[in-house]
């Protein structure tokens, strides 16, 4: 087999394929001896009937053309092989001239990996928000917590702001009752915002046995996003009543005897949350530095498949879980569809640029991945998916989807090496030092953000393209 390489454009190739007849063999047998087994021919036992017999009844062209599509993989994938190339997806195949007895001879165009130069990237510096927790910050946390052990008591008054009721509801659209548009005993605190638009008005005044009647937009069910007349019945006011912030309410709500102690404790977990936001934000923004050194071309393939593969998971999984169509969606967020597909666009070519530049980054590092670091990734995947581990281990393998968690932990290896190569001060100008332990967690998980959404979908066609 001879092959040739051209490149139509960094990130394209077309392959060029010369087949010797005396290759195509093995899939001609092949190919004889499916048939056989799909025909029966009169006077020969199934499986039985001669190639010269099946090439007379059938004709050799059916034979051919079931040989070579059984060849055409291996002989791209050793085209591929020997030209040393990165596919991306599957190629787009053309048969240029198969001649019975001599020659087979096809060319194949495919995306390709780009070839990207990684530059000395220690020069790169960002600036992050500092750790400060304020005395504010920490009232804010107690009260909170305090919140939390409110208790209530009925009272026969009205209803009023930061009241709990408890209410039957009644949606109508255009007359009609909805069937999911009923429910009973439902316990509110009034000025939440956490039902329906205009309810607190509607309660507010109302005692036990009270009724009102308000219009309001419905926010999901069967007619997410249509007006619907709502009939909101008190059955139940009660009063809300916070305990007293004192050592006995520190020793209600956590594990410390004094308020002091626990306020003190609120502090360092505020604290430990902003450095956690700190390490994210260091990563992103260091990221965000690293793809401006580098020239990324992208294949418009990729990135037109990588586009639909979002607007698809968005409009018919995330979306449909709540209720929502794309169109509502977008006037919720107050964007237009042109500034939707600005946005879900540019996206998709970071994740892409992310992937590459971070891969190539593996390879130039020589970084591994050991098997404590993959079920260290596997364990926060699996918690974050709502999976025991078991379950999304069991699933990973049956999707054979374990390169991939190794590639997203790699590339999570390979950003906390440029992270820990840069410079990070934050806004008081002091550097900022980030645990290696930290760093690494937070660089898997910062490289995943911007390359999972892609990377899954795409990266399992790469996986098989490449394999």
């Amino acid at each position: 087999m001879k092959s040739a390489v051209e490149t139509l454009n960094p990130t394209r190739v077309r392959l060029t394929v010369e087949v010797p007849f005396e290759e195509l063999k093995d899939s001609l047998d092949a190919a004889y001896k499916k048939i056989n087994q799909q025909v029966t021919v009169k006077g020969f036992r199934k499986g039985k009937v001669p190639a010269r017999v099946i090439d007379q009844r059938f004709g050799r062209g059916a034979v051919l053309e079931e040989a070579v599509n059984d060849a055409l993989p291996k002989f791209y994938t050793d085209a591929v092989n020997n030209a040393e190339l990165n596919p991306l997806g599957q190629p787009e195949v053309d048969i240029t001239e198969l001649k019975d007895g001599e020659t087979l001879n096809f060319t194949a165009e495919v995306d390709v990996r780009p070839t990207i130069e990684i530059p000395d990237y220690s020069g790169i510096e960002v600036e992050v928000d500092a750790v400060e927790v304020t005395d504010e910050d920490v009232e804010k946390a107690v009260e909170q917590l305090r919140e939390r052990f409110a208790s209530t008591t009925p009272v026969e008054r009205a209803a009023e702001d930061g009241d709990v009721v408890t209410i039957d509801l009644q949606a109508k659209v255009d007359g009609e009752v909805l069937e999911d548009g009923i429910a009973n005993g439902v316990s509110y605190t009034i000025g939440s915002g956490e039902l329906l638009d205009g309810i607190d008005d509607a309660v507010k005044g109302l005692e036990a046995g009270g009724e009102a009647t308000f219009t309001s937009e419905l926010k999901g069910g069967s007619a997410a996003g249509k007006e619907a007349e709502v009939t909101v019945k008190v059955t139940q006011v009660a009063k809300r009543e916070l305990p007293e912030l004192d050592d006995e309410f520190a020793q209600l709500a956590s594990e410390f005897d004094t308020l002091e102690e626990l306020k003190a404790d609120s502090r360092k977990r505020l604290e430990n949350m902003k450095r956690y936001d700190q390490a994210t934000q260091a990563q992103e923004r260091v990221l965000d530095k690293l793809l401006e050194l580098v020239e990324v071309p992208v294949p418009e393939k990729l990135l037109e498949d990588e586009i639909n593969t979002r607007k698809h998971n968005l409009e018919h999984h995330q979306l449909a879980q709540m209720g929502l169509t794309l169109d509502k969606y977008l006037e919720l967020q107050g964007k237009t569809a042109e500034e939707f597909d600005t946005e879900t666009r540019e996206a998709a070519i970071k994740g892409i640029k992310t992937q590459f530049v971070l891969d190539e980054l593996v390879n130039k590092e020589k970084l591994n991945v050991n098997q404590e670091e993959l079920t260290e990734h596997l364990m926060r995947r699996a918690a974050s998916s709502g999976m025991s581990p078991d379950q999304f281990a069991q699933a990973v393998v049956q999707n054979n989807q374990v390169p991939l968690l190794v590639g997203e932990v790699a590339r999570g290896k390979a950003l906390a090496v440029v992270v820990e190569a840069a410079t990070v001060k934050d806004t008081n100008g002091e550097i900022v030092d980030l645990e290696d332990e930290e760093e690494g967690e937070e660089a898997a998980e910062t490289a995943e953000a911007s390359a999972e959404d892609q990377g899954a979908d795409k990266g399992e066609g790469e996986e098989k393209a490449e394999a």
